[in-house]
């Protein structure tokens, strides 16, 4: 083989090893920077104050007041978090919904409110998001009774 394509056959190997390199920079810096701002995970919603409700009107509900709610595995069943404007699942202790799923990746999805609306993606996680026996791979719009599954916890948007 002559020299030179030796040359631009290590030049391209030390490249690639470059490129490695910042691909896990760029993973633990998203890790750490997702989890640096984040204080408390979610806690449960309260339950609805029937008089408030009443208030309010019937069927009108308060642009943050949509909930997802546990409806699988049995054990976590009715636990409820509230949406906000943007949140995490995983099991992560930084993500505002912390499941304790060994099917769960440590950053598994991201739910967030664009234009009014909710949206679902996932950040690329091992076992896949799924909306409605549907994977996620792109950033898709959430309605209510929608299904999100995530390892093998079921959520429900309320």
């Amino acid at each position: 083989m002559p020299e030179s394509l030796l040359t631009i056959l290590k030049l391209c190997a030390l490249a690639l090893l470059y490129l490695f390199f910042l691909r896990v920079l760029r993973a633990v810096w998203a890790e750490v920077s997702s989890t640096r701002g984040v204080a408390v995970a979610a806690r449960p919603a309260p339950a609805p104050d029937p008089a408030r409700a009443s208030r309010r009107g019937p069927g009108r509900r308060q642009r943050g007041s949509s909930q997802l709610t546990v409806v699988e595995p049995p054990e976590l069943e009715g636990r409820s978090f509230e949406l906000a404007d943007e949140l995490t699942v995983g099991r992560a202790a930084g993500c505002q919904v912390t499941l304790e799923d060994n099917y769960v990746s440590q950053l598994h999805a991201r739910i967030f409110r664009r234009d009014g609306m909710l949206f679902v993606e996932d950040l690329g996680s091992t076992n896949g998001t799924y909306l409605n026996t549907r994977k996620v791979s792109s950033p898709v719009a959430l309605n209510r009774g929608d299904r999100l599954k995530i390892g093998s916890t079921v959520l429900e948007l309320a």
